[in-house]
């Protein structure tokens, strides 16, 4: 094989990849989600989240946390910061979520208390039924 068909060969190639790997992303797309991706409930026993405390959770693959604030109850935010999407950390000695990666501060409530956060963290829907909080 000569140098000039290799290159075609090889340039075809790349191009079918290229071509391929576009091709499925457009599709991806367009399809609808899948059932998967539907809002599901997460059951979290008040008793995993003492007064005071947090509990990290997952809800439809947003990093979420559950709060027991002293005197007001409990809250769900998601805890993906809202400058660039950096994890928030809760800090119960200061009351407060952190966002380390450029110190964007929230209350407990989720609202920007200061740093360049644009909007306060989006609050999850939940429920208190006897001794579980169910969100979703």
């Amino acid at each position: 094989m000569q140098r000039r068909g290799f290159l075609k060969l090889l340039a075809a190639f790349f191009t079918s990849i290229l071509s391929g790997s576009f091709l499925y992303s457009f599709l991806r797309y367009l399809a609808p989600p899948s059932k998967s991706s539907e809002a599901s409930k997460i059951i979290v026993a008040k008793a995993e989240v003492a007064e005071g405390q947090a509990k990290e959770i997952i809800i439809n693959n947003t990093p979420a946390i559950v709060i027991n604030r002293p005197g007001k109850g409990y809250i769900v935010l998601s805890r993906v910061c809202t400058h660039l999407g950096c994890l928030v950390k809760y800090e119960p000695d200061r009351s407060r979520l952190f966002c380390p990666c450029h110190a964007g501060v929230y209350n407990l409530d989720g609202k920007v208390i200061s740093g360049p956060p644009p909007k306060p963290l989006p609050k999850f829907p939940f429920r208190v039924e006897g001794e579980n909080i169910v969100i979703g």
